[in-house]
């Protein structure tokens, strides 16, 4: 199934999540986003190339919106790496779900649209679950890593509502990773002069390639599980990458997670699934009324056509 490449997907990033936190021993973190967005905006711009597909976009102040958005967000993850332990940063992260799914309740209540309940309620409950996540997980001294990795959940929302407006515009998904890349490199560059740049060593170099090329693949990977396969499948895996992350950061960061931050991550991938079921059948069931409603006013049109032919 082509559904599960976003189980690879997954892995890829839970490994890049491990390399950062290993090269943020050496390097900072507009370093490591330089380097990783290079490694990006080189491949896509390749591959682009060999295609013979144009980089060239309508919309390129919506591209450098997404793009702003992504490269903090992912700026702020890899703080959070840094400090909290694996699995708690990459499910702070992956809390971005929720965030889209709150916007989406709040947007219901701005419009005075009715809002759905039963997605409202799994807001609430997965928040509880940030909540058991935080509480636990984090010592006072990690307070500001834990809002860096709420901050970037949030951006993340933000970033992929971006992403979504560029598909309806009719951007390739490429397109906007390359973009997303190009972006990061610039901010990145400008971050890194600021702040300077670090020697390098062998091992050093070796973590930014793989975190480049770790980057790349999973990208590449969610993008075939999300073009060829199941989306609503699709979408439920990707949750698989904070059960990969906590894994490698017991296993190789000896990262210690209580029975109540275990409990919240659970409870947050539960309800990020729930949230995604709920919309899905949301949208479906609009789909038909919305097409009836469409129905009086196409009909004329294939009138019109059809005596003009």
């Amino acid at each position: 199934m082509q559904s599960l490449w976003m189980l690879v997907a997954s892995l890829l990033f839970a490994i890049m999540g491990g390399c950062v936190k290993l090269a943020a021993a050496q390097y900072g973190i507009a370093e490591i986003v330089l380097y990783r967005s290079l490694i990006g905006c080189v491949a896509l711009g390749a591959f682009a190339r060999w295609q013979g597909l144009s980089l060239a976009t309508p919309v390129p102040w919506m591209h450098l919106r997404r793009g702003a958005a992504g490269t903090v967000a992912l700026s702020l993850w890899f703080f959070a790496t840094t400090l909290l332990p694996l699995g708690t940063a990459m499910t702070l992260n992956y809390a971005s779900s929720l965030y889209v799914a709150a916007l989406v309740v709040v947007a219901a209540i701005g419009a005075g649209r009715r809002v759905h309940w039963p997605l409202a309620a799994t807001v609430l409950i997965g928040f509880g679950g940030v909540l058991m996540v935080l509480q636990p997980s984090i010592n006072p001294d990690q307070a500001v890593a834990g809002l860096a990795g709420l901050a970037s959940g949030l951006l993340s929302a933000v970033a992929y509502w971006h992403v979504k407006e560029l598909g309806t515009r009719g951007e390739p998904e490429w397109r906007t990773v390359f973009w997303f890349t190009l972006t990061g490199l610039l901010l990145g560059l400008a971050g890194s002069l600021l702040s300077g740049f670090s020697a390098h060593t062998t091992r050093g170099v070796a973590l930014l390639l793989a975190i480049g090329v770790t980057a790349t693949l999973a990208q590449l990977a969610m993008t075939r599980a999300y073009g060829a396969g199941r989306t609503l499948l699709t979408a439920n895996l990707q949750y698989s990458a904070i059960v990969f992350a906590t894994l490698i950061g017991v296993v190789f960061f000896a990262d210690r997670i209580p029975l109540i931050g275990w409990i919240g991550i659970a409870t947050i991938i539960g309800s990020g699934v729930l949230a995604t079921l709920i919309t899905a059948r949301a949208a479906a069931a609009a789909a038909p009324a919305a097409a009836q409603d469409a129905a009086p006013l196409t009909a004329p049109d294939r009138r019109t056509t059809r005596s003009s032919g």
